[in-house]
């Protein structure tokens, strides 16, 4: 996996290590920085890791059976070991630790791991881990996952925090949930009994905010500690005496996904032309600030050793409109071209108060035109973004090549199942080659994240970032072994 490079990472731990100036007063008022105030976009639906809560682990108040690090490996958490797979690659052995406990006091053990998988069998993940066959308990201390196919990235599904039963947010992690008031805020409180240790930040609290530029302006106000923000609102923190902004590359692609029920998004001319047309070193310098990758192939650059080399799409603005003209697409009066009368028009969703979503869409909408077809952006709440109509999405995975396609369907299932490394790659890259041919939807970048944090901790350490931004992904993923300066 291709990961932050070391320089990289000593420059963003260096440069947080390096501020010495005295603490500014932080959002909260206190002045040993035991409390933090931060916040993130995105609110979670649920708390509950069966909802999908913090699917990459470090979720707070949750442990996972592994737990992934820097460089996009493993540890084991609640696990004594790493798990074991089977000659076969259809089993995974798991020893657990016996010396854990939930926040209620109750001992951690393996019957909580079985009905935590149980539950997943049967619920909102089941889709994830569709490999998972069955879970079994084989004595005191060790668990053993079946799976109906061979599956290589399966252990690192195993970040998925173990819960206690019952529908309390209750787990093993270095933090007790103090207070939710869900969409508006979380307040977390530090486990005391926390397998390493009771957390040096004691109080947490997480404020969901979804526009940018409130988030930004919060963080002007003193009002925050730390949040997310797209990479030209996060610039004006670059001379900050306070802030320091950290930057690490993500496995986020965004995507414009292009429906097949409609005569227009589901045309394959039109697709492919819409794919030639997009200059994306461009985009990737006027809507992310120069603070991304362009990308035309869905697979993020973290997975260099499964891209196909050399595979893209070229900006061609003569072939995208020779590709329509020989379809019946045609130029009308209007500058929008038709066939069959049929107007190639569409509205692209984006989330709204999402900055980096609105600019990357206004430049996709932009360079539709230059071929007669007719984009409108249109702002959208996040929780009517459902998939049914053209909108920009973010796909992609840090770990696994299937997760990360698997918005492409049952064309992944295959090569996911392959075992052999140099295989399970060829595999892969064939994928690519087939979606050159036939793209179903527009690659346009990958962006890379920037978080702004102020100066009075240490403690951060960059991470394999995933789509989007949370609180318990990201900059904030080791939290709890953080330390007042």
């Amino acid at each position: 996996m291709q990961v932050l490079s070391r320089a990289v990472a000593v420059a963003l731990v260096g440069a947080l290590a390096a501020c010495t100036a005295e603490p500014t007063p932080t959002a909260s008022g206190d002045r040993e920085g035991r409390s933090m105030v931060i916040a993130t976009a995105v609110a979670p639906s649920s708390l509950d890791p069966l909802d999908g809560y913090a699917p990459y682990g470090a979720a707070k108040i949750y442990d996972g059976l592994v737990e992934l690090q820097p460089g996009g490996t493993l540890r084991p958490a609640l696990a004594a070991a790493p798990p074991v797979p089977s000659a076969d690659g259809r089993s995974w052995t798991v020893t657990l630790r016996d010396d854990v406990f939930f926040h209620d006091k109750a001992r951690f053990g393996p019957a909580d791991v079985i009905a935590t998988y149980q539950a997943v069998l049967a619920g909102a993940l089941k889709s994830r881990f569709s490999m998972l066959a069955a879970v079994h308990q084989l004595d005191v201390a060790t668990v053993r996952f079946d799976l109906s196919t061979p599956t290589p990235g399966f252990a690192s599904l195993l970040v998925l925090g173990i819960k206690r039963a019952g529908s309390a947010p209750i787990g093993t992690g270095p933090y007790r949930v103090e207070a939710w008031q869900p969409g508006r805020s979380l307040t977390l409180k530090a486990n005391p009994d926390y397998r390493g240790g009771e957390p040096a930040i004691t109080n947490v609290t997480v404020e969901f905010v979804p526009d940018d530029e409130i988030r930004a302006q919060r963080l002007r106000d003193g009002k925050l500690d730390g949040a997310d923000l797209p990479a030209r609102l996060a610039a004006s923190f670059d001379r900050s005496s306070a802030f320091t902004v950290a930057r690490h590359g993500a496995a986020d692609v965004r995507v414009v996904t292009l429906p097949s029920a409609s005569p227009v998004t589901g045309d394959a001319s039109v697709r492919l032309a819409l794919n030639l047309v997009v200059d994306r070193k461009a985009l990737v310098d006027s809507a992310l600030a120069g603070r991304g990758k362009p990308l035309s192939l869905p697979l993020p650059t973290a997975l260099a050793e499964f891209i196909e080399p050399g595979a893209r799409f070229e900006l061609d603005v003569p072939r995208a409109k020779a590709v329509l003209d020989m379809a019946g697409w045609l130029p009308g009066l209007d500058g929008v071209r038709r066939k069959s009368g049929v107007p190639a028009e569409f509205d692209v969703a984006y989330p709204v108060a999402d900055v980096a979503s609105r600019d990357l869409v206004a430049g996709f909408a932009a360079a539709a035109a230059q071929i007669g077809v007719k984009v409108t952006p249109r702002p959208t709440q996040r929780a009517a973004l459902t998939g049914a109509t053209p909108e920009l999405t973010a796909v992609g995975d840090p770990l696994d090549p299937g997760r990360a396609l698997s918005w492409l369907g049952d064309r992944t299932a295959p090569a996911s199942a392959v075992t052999d490394p140099a295989q399970r790659a060829v595999a892969f890259r064939s994928i690519q080659r087939a979606y050159l041919d036939e793209p179903s939807a527009v690659v346009l970048a990958e962006t890379d994240h920037s978080y702004v944090i102020r100066q009075n901790w240490t403690g951060y350490q960059p991470v394999v970032d995933a789509t989007g931004s949370d609180h318990t992904w990201g900059a904030w993923w080791n939290l709890q072994t953080w330390a007042p300066r």
